[in-house]
């Protein structure tokens, strides 16, 4: 058991460096060859050519695309990720201080959906038929045709109408103390996590509620509830475990759908997060540090996968016969 995991963790940590190499030279690559660099907002200044030469030469720009993307691989195969070009710092500290504040809007996001979800899905998915679940169903409907950004910019709308909540930020500029820190940033938190958390929670509750409706459809589940176990353990002790299956080998793909959601929450709601970071690189055509946040989401995205993978293996067993 322990060896026969141990390859499949090193099969999927090699695929995991494997993406994330991909990832950060594909974005490396193409930010170089898009129109512009990172000297081009300095154009309307009315500096002369030959300090914009100088300047590109500072950045390394003047080097052909292959002997920049050469010299950029193995600094980062030492895991030197370089120096940003608008904020003058090495992209590791950039990308490490933003990448804490994104995992806390998607770990924030992903818990909200997950105790949301899963249990409307187990309602729905063992009331099939019922007004309940024909709400539910409405309700999943809606919030699977509203992407994060159009539900972001609605949230902004209603906070700036309303005052209950903070329009964006992340807050912790003039308050002291820890818990007060804590609930401010719990607050500012709020409105970009129910913006990822929604769609994310209907994708749950649709996977749950057919997973389990399934299960229950199973011969050994009819045999079961024509024997007279109580319906709620049938559901709650029996199928729920067979139908989690599912929807945790799904988990990974929607890591993927947070950070790709985030990137416009996060740009909506002035959240400084990667997204935000990923944004100004992309204005500032700062190839190295768009480049190191493809790094920071290709880590996040390969763990999940990990993650997520690693669930299944232990929650089903035939996954472990095929690996075998």
């Amino acid at each position: 058991m322990g060896r026969q995991l141990g390859r499949w963790l090193a099969r999927r940590l090699a695929f995991a460096l494997v993406l994330v190499l991909v990832l950060a030279s594909s974005s490396m690559l193409l930010t170089r060859l898009a129109p512009g660099d990172a000297t081009s907002e300095l154009i309307g200044r009315g500096l002369s050519e030959a300090t914009l030469e100088a300047e590109r030469a500072r950045l390394g720009l003047d080097q052909p695309l292959l002997v920049h993307y050469g010299q950029w691989l193995k600094a980062f195969l030492r895991l030197d990720l370089g120096t940003s070009f608008r904020f003058g710092r090495p992209v590791g500290e950039l990308v490490w201080e933003r990448a804490f504040n994104t995992a806390l809007l998607a770990v924030s996001a992903l818990v909200i959906a997950t105790l949301v979800g899963i249990p409307l899905g187990v309602l729905s998915g063992s009331r099939r038929g019922s007004r309940t679940a024909a709400w539910i169903g409405h309700a999943s409907t809606v919030g699977l045709s509203m992407p994060p950004l159009l539900l972001s910019l609605l949230l902004a709308f209603l906070a700036a109408r309303t005052g209950w909540f903070p329009v964006g930020g992340m807050g912790g500029a003039d308050v002291a103390g820890p818990w007060v820190v804590v609930a401010d940033a719990a607050w500012h938190l709020t409105l970009p996590a129910l913006a990822l958390a929604c769609p994310l929670a209907a994708t749950l509750e649709r996977l749950q509620s057919q997973a389990l409706a399934e299960v229950l459809d199973e011969p050994y589940m009819r045999c079961a509830r024509g024997r007279g176990l109580p319906a709620s353990r049938l559901v709650w002790r029996h199928g729920v475990r067979v139908a989690l299956g599912p929807v945790l080998s799904v988990y990974g793909a929607m890591a993927g759908g947070l950070l790709s959601g985030s990137f416009a929450v996060e740009v909506v709601m002035s959240w400084p997060g990667l997204g935000r970071l990923t944004y100004d690189a992309l204005v500032a055509r700062d190839v190295h540090l768009v480049a190191g946040c493809a790094v920071a989401g290709g880590f996040v995205l390969a763990g999940a996968i990990i993650v997520s993978d690693l669930l299944s293996w232990f929650a089903d067993p035939r996954l472990r016969e095929l690996e075998a």
